[in-house]
């Protein structure tokens, strides 16, 4: 699933990213050399990284 269209970032890139110990979004982000740009996919990239943290 896509999590963020502006930047073509997928839920799988996310989960990668919060497994490697990114703790928020924009971290996500830019561990995929990426920036959130118009906001809309925050909450939801924040919702994957939480799962991740529950999970872990």
């Amino acid at each position: 699933m896509v999590v963020c269209v502006c930047n073509a970032i997928r839920e799988q890139e996310v989960r990668e990213a919060a497994r490697s110990g990114a703790q928020s979004a924009c971290q996500a982000y830019r561990a995929l050399g990426r920036q959130a740009k118009c906001g809309q996919c925050v909450p939801f990239a924040r919702q994957i990284i939480a799962q991740e943290r529950d999970a872990a």
